[in-house]
């Protein structure tokens, strides 16, 4: 079926609009992907309905692309506003698809169809990282296995040899996959965890007696507040102090350590839903605040890369993306948003470095490995 004699029989560019308007269809999916799975729901069922109203949407009224302008953004129902984030996710997969084909179709059509698939992956990853700050395991775990499959069938997609050299036996492809996701996983959770040791914590050294007041979204420090949307990216971050004395509303300690995480609060032997308390003050010398560039999402995330494009993608998007993360960062502190660039997502960076080799970027280092 990946026989390109085949698919010639049809116009080159009949191919492309098929390829753009299949990849409208799967944008649509991809954005119930990016809604559900952070919040642990089924992509399956039920069918498409407004997330305001509830209202089921019609097969006529979910036409991808179409629909978001014929109806002006709103929902049919209720009149309440459909965010452009739709439009946007199925014209981005649609053009992307277009441009593999385009750039791939050629040469082999198996390959275009990889691509294709890898890159939804990126966009939905890239959107809920974005938002949530994880990747969920259905996008990377599924991308591993993916990947081996894909390289089983179609094994010349790893570029490490010129995409139009003969076809070989599909071991060949499914050894550079199994390579490419122990390279991923291997190299960055080796960088996570010397980051970790080195960077991932930040103890801040306070007067004796200083005062600190945990409020419902905020860390009141004595010269600074910090809201936990800037602390807690990610579930397992933790502010840490030794407390000499705690207040709550309905009792008080004494010489214990303090542990807060999104999901829970720790005085000494006690444990709190954080939500269940909405106020808090401690005297301390010190506390450590998180910090953590990368997490196991991105661990996985890297290794789902690997078992698609190989172990040199892999060492070339971890490269470019250090190199993409830091000119955003730059471009956020000459803007005056310093905040916006210690908040923002690493995955989005890998993605772009991973699409950047697919289109080109793995000329740039062949011969070389």
């Amino acid at each position: 079926m990946f026989d390109k004699t085949l698919w010639a029989e049809v116009p080159f560019h009949f191919w492309t609009l098929c390829f753009f308007a299949f990849g409208s269809v799967v944008g649509s999916f991809l954005n119930v992907c990016i809604y559900r799975l952070p919040r642990d729901e089924s992509v399956v069922q039920p069918g498409s309905h407004c997330p305001h109203c509830g209202h089921a949407i019609p097969w006529y009224l979910n036409i991808p692309l179409l629909t978001w302008l014929w109806l002006r953004a709103r929902c049919a129902d209720c009149g309440a506003e459909i965010s452009v984030r739709y439009f946007i996710v199925e014209l981005l997969t649609a053009l992307m698809f277009a441009t593999c084909w385009m750039r791939f179709g050629h040469a082999s059509p198996g390959a275009a169809l990889v691509y294709c698939l890898v890159i939804a992956g990126f966009i939905a990853a890239t959107f809920i990282d974005f938002e949530h700050f994880i990747i969920p395991d259905q996008i990377t775990v599924g991308g591993m296995v993916a990947g081996l499959l894909c390289a089983f069938f179609v094994p010349g997609t790893h570029l490490r040899f010129p995409l139009l050299a003969p076809a070989r036996f599909p071991g060949v492809g499914m050894g550079e996959s199994v390579l490419g996701m122990a390279v991923g996983a291997g190299l960055v959770y080796a960088i996570l965890r010397l980051g970790k040791l080195l960077f991932g914590r930040y103890k801040l050294q306070l007067a004796p007696g200083t005062r600190l007041f945990f409020t419902e979204t905020n860390l009141h420090l004595p010269a600074q507040t910090i809201p936990y949307e800037e602390l807690f990216y990610r579930p397992n971050d933790t502010i840490r102090l030794e407390a000499e004395h705690v207040e709550l509303i309905d009792r008080c300690y004494r010489h214990v350590e303090v542990r807060l995480q999104p999901k829970e609060l720790r005085i000494g032997p006690d444990v709190f839903e954080p939500e269940k308390v909405p106020h808090l003050e401690a005297v301390a010398d010190q506390i450590v605040l998180p910090r953590e560039a990368m997490g196991l999402g991105d661990v996985k995330f890297m290794a789902a890369i690997g078992a698609f494009l190989g172990w040199p993608a892999v060492v070339f998007a971890l490269a470019l993306s250090s190199l993409i993360g830091s000119l955003a960062g730059v471009v956020m502190i000459l803007l005056g948003r310093r905040d916006w660039s210690a908040r923002l997502p690493y995955g989005p960076y890998i993605a772009l470095a991973a699409i950047i080799w697919i289109f080109g970027g793995y000329r740039w280092v062949h011969g070389i490995i």
